[in-house]
């Protein structure tokens, strides 16, 4: 690893970090978010290029009906790191995600949302724990939603910690780093928003380490969440229940 970088701001200050040497994949969902994906990746491009030699951004438009598809062409035309994939029809987050990684071509993994509730600048925290871990897991600190979102979550992640023995402080935070030989060994199977405890499960059951970290979780300033809406969440109840089922049968058998 060689030279070094850093960032102020009103969070506090992260302390000047090595380079990072191996090259890495960013994958971004995104559905309708044409107020802020232009944002969102130029950001990204320009924080990430004094840190990373090699990285790519894989944008996954899951359907989109705004002018979302549009800008991501404009931007892929402008900088070949940007790499773009449609889905004609939105097929859900965890789709979007399996997309990504299957597009994925650098040595680690790295996804976000798109909405702009993360900053970029903190993967840096990530950096020292790579090499000593498989996975690196973001947890939000002050999470910024309602209630009833929060309750939601904690009742998942204890459902979640039940059937699957999957236990971290914060399964659906979209903020994560795995090695992309994991990612691309593994057959990840859900397409909504029951994505993010398989892949923890995969991971735990495959015998992979991890660290957990705390990045911050700010305000969404544009488009509507949908992680609460009923036909979402009854479709992450459906496929934790299915694939609970069959993951065991599975491992019952031997079979991994």
């Amino acid at each position: 690893m060689s030279s070094t970088s850093s960032f102020s701001s009103e969070k506090g200050t992260v302390e000047p970090l090595p380079q990072l040497m191996q090259s890495l994949s960013v994958v971004l969902p995104a559905h309708n978010e044409e107020q802020v994906i232009a944002t969102t990746v130029t950001y990204i491009l320009e924080t990430l290029s004094p840190w990373v030699r090699n990285f790519e951004i894989v944008v996954v438009n899951d359907g989109s009906k705004d002018r979302t598809g549009e800008i991501l062409q404009g931007l892929a035309q402008q900088d070949k790191r940007v790499r773009v994939i449609t889905h004609p029809v939105n097929q859900g987050y965890g789709a979007a995600l399996v997309s990504g990684f299957e597009a994925a071509n650098k040595d680690l993994t790295f996804f976000m949302d798109s909405d702009g509730q993360f900053d970029i600048r903190e993967i840096s925290l990530f950096f020292p724990f790579i090499g000593q871990y498989d996975a690196v897991l973001g947890y939000r600190i002050d999470r910024q939603d309602s209630w009833m979102r929060k309750l939601n979550a904690w009742g998942w992640k204890q459902l979640v910690h039940l059937i699957l023995g999957v236990r971290v402080r914060d399964i659906d935070c979209a903020f994560k780093l795995y090695n992309t030989d994991f990612i691309h060994h593994n057959n990840f199977e859900t397409r909504g928003a029951m994505i993010n405890a398989e892949i923890l499960y995969k991971l735990k059951r495959s015998g992979y380490s991890f660290k957990e970290i705390g990045v911050h979780h700010l305000p969404r300033r544009t488009g509507q969440a949908t992680g609460a809406n009923p036909k979402v969440i009854l479709r992450a109840f459906r496929e934790l229940f299915y694939y609970a089922r069959k993951w065991r049968l599975e491992e019952n058998a031997g079979i991994k």
